[in-house]
């Protein structure tokens, strides 16, 4: 309500009907966990980022990381911290270099004590996004992925690191949901932020050819082969899934060229 407005809250000019407003926040609330209970920290200083929307957030340590989202009718691609040990602002952090496109919706995941993967988006052309980008904090700098596949666009999805610091993308979104609402995904992105261990690539290496392998894997230890064994198992049933998909294909396009003839 009117009486309600705060200088945390930017009204959007269209919202008002009877005293009641709509608009963009940029207060802090934080849930406990252990009291299940939420509380309104006292913010001690430090320059805010505007009131804003669909942005993201990030914990590094004793910080958390704010990235772009909406600012009335603009999209923004500034960053900020809030140390959330002294509740201070850090004020827009400036970036040497290359920086990301403006965009909301997008997600930022850490992958390491001192970096941060963003992915994906709506621009600020309404255009879905799918570049990966990495953030050193410490040098404040921002890397662009370049081997990221440019057909897999997502917004409104949710992202999380992995064991092997694979970055897993579900969900989202591949159209801008405001206008045509019909791009909702149920697959799985994974993406790599550096190469798999050894281990790892052995693990799938003896999966995929498992057929050929058959005498040697009954040799392996026990825990090594009960390893091996779900590495079959995974690399079956994924192969399995892409003969189906590739025949599906098939019986599409042959029914696409009868129709067509």
């Amino acid at each position: 309500r009117h009486s309600e407005l705060q200088d945390c809250f930017d009204v959007h000019d269209a919202s008002w009907e009877e005293q009641m407003f709509w608009g963009w926040h940029n207060d802090v609330h934080v849930f406990d966990t252990k009291t299940q209970s939420w509380f309104q920290p006292e913010i001690q200083g430090g320059a805010p980022p505007q009131p804003r929307a669909a942005h993201t957030c990030a914990v590094l340590g004793n910080k958390g990381y704010v990235f772009g989202g909406r600012v009335l009718q603009t999209r923004m691609n500034d960053l900020h911290y809030l140390n959330l040990d002294t509740w201070t602002w850090s004020g827009r952090i400036p970036v040497t270099g290359e920086n990301p496109k403006h965009r909301s919706w997008h997600t930022l995941t850490p992958i390491a004590d001192d970096k941060l993967f963003l992915f994906g988006g709506l621009s600020a052309d309404n255009i879905p996004l799918s570049d990966g980008w990495i953030h050193n904090v410490i040098t404040n700098c921002w890397k662009q992925l370049t081997h990221l596949p440019k057909t897999r666009p997502r917004l409104w999805h949710t992202a999380c690191l992995g064991k092997e610091n694979e970055i897993m993308v579900f969900g989202g979104s591949k159209d801008d949901l405001l206008s045509l609402d019909t791009g909702h995904c149920n697959d799985l992105l994974i993406f790599q932020t550096q190469p798999y261990s050894l281990l790892r690539s052995c693990l799938d290496c003896i999966g995929k050819n498992a057929i050929i392998l058959e005498r040697q894997i009954s040799l392996l230890p026990p825990k090594l082969l009960q390893q091996v064994l779900k590495k079959i198992t995974f690399w079956t049933a994924a192969n399995h899934r892409e003969e189906q998909r590739a025949q599906k294909e098939e019986s599409e396009n042959k029914y696409l060229w009868i129709s067509s003839n």
